[in-house]
């Protein structure tokens, strides 16, 4: 199939960085939110971002000019009607979820695809919902989407063979490489190895094993990886791997997927991480 105009739903920090990704490499983008503030703000996320390259000299002001001028904002899922694929970025909760894909469903044309990014949430399960269950497949964009190269490929049950190709096709498109998790399990493969692996580490800090400071050097220097695991959880968002570690624990039924109790705690009193200012770090004076 053709894919000429596409729909985001989310404005937020994935579905802002889709949006920009894809109108970058050419694409119409509609970006829905139901909130106007959020839409100003994904914006203005996006221009920032376009303003960062040219200062690397990687765009120029036209560039920024054109890549802003492909993308629409809305706030009405009618005004999605005649997109070709819609991608659903919006916050990891099924219910949610289940809602806009039924919403999705009965708005857009039925020949389009609907996608969603859900890092952990079945395919089959949101596809169930809708009367194009073998058009519906997941595309999870790694954060931040402008500068990660993985896009994660699951299909559903329900998913046909031409609806994968095609998901696969406008990633590469977009300069992505694009990694299949065979099978619709909790967390595929990136957060069904990084998520225990998060949340392993806030329980080394319950158990009073060390310090934020000394997990995440141990980490970085240890194994070499680029930021420690608990300044990852405080970008990733606190709220969404307590979704991740209830979508695992629940769809596993295996108590080595028990989010943390200090973790629960620190979404309860609003510890988000970056977004809210404080998480395992503070943010506050930064």
């Amino acid at each position: 199939m053709t894919i000429k105009t596409i729909g985001v739903v989310g404005a937020g920090q994935m579905g802002n960085g889709i949006t920009q990704v894809a109108a970058n490499f050419g694409y119409n983008v509609i970006m829905l939110d139901v909130n106007g503030v959020a839409l100003e703000k994904g914006l203005a996320t996006i221009a920032g971002s376009c303003d960062r390259l040219i200062k690397k000299n990687a765009m120029t002001d036209a560039d920024k000019a054109a890549l802003l001028g492909r993308i629409k904002t809305v706030q009405e899922t009618s005004a999605l009607k005649d997109c070709d694929i819609v991608i659903e970025a919006a916050t990891e909760n099924i219910d949610l979820k289940l809602k806009i894909f039924k919403d999705l469903d009965a708005h857009v044309k039925p020949e389009a695809l609907l996608v969603t990014n859900t890092s952990s949430i079945s395919i089959t399960k949101i596809a169930a919902v809708t009367k194009r269950p073998d058009k519906v497949a997941g595309m999870h964009f790694m954060n931040p989407v402008p500068l990660m190269k993985l896009v994660e490929g699951i299909r559903g049950l329900q998913t046909s063979d031409e609806t994968f190709a095609a998901v696969k096709s406008l990633a590469e498109k977009m300069d992505k490489v694009f990694v299949e998790s065979v099978k619709d399990m909790p967390g595929f493969i990136v957060n069904r190895i990084l998520m225990p692996m998060i949340n392993e580490a806030v329980y080394t800090l319950h158990e009073g094993i060390a310090s934020v400071e000394s997990i995440d050097s141990a980490m970085k220097l240890g194994t070499n990886q680029p930021m420690g695991p608990l300044t990852l959880a405080d970008f990733i968002g606190l709220d969404t791997c307590l979704a991740i570690m209830n979508v695992l624990h629940d769809g596993m039924s295996d108590s080595k997927y028990r989010p943390c109790p200090l973790l629960v705690k620190y979404v309860e009193a609003g510890w988000l991480g970056r977004k809210s200012g404080r998480g395992f770090y503070d943010y506050s004076a930064k």
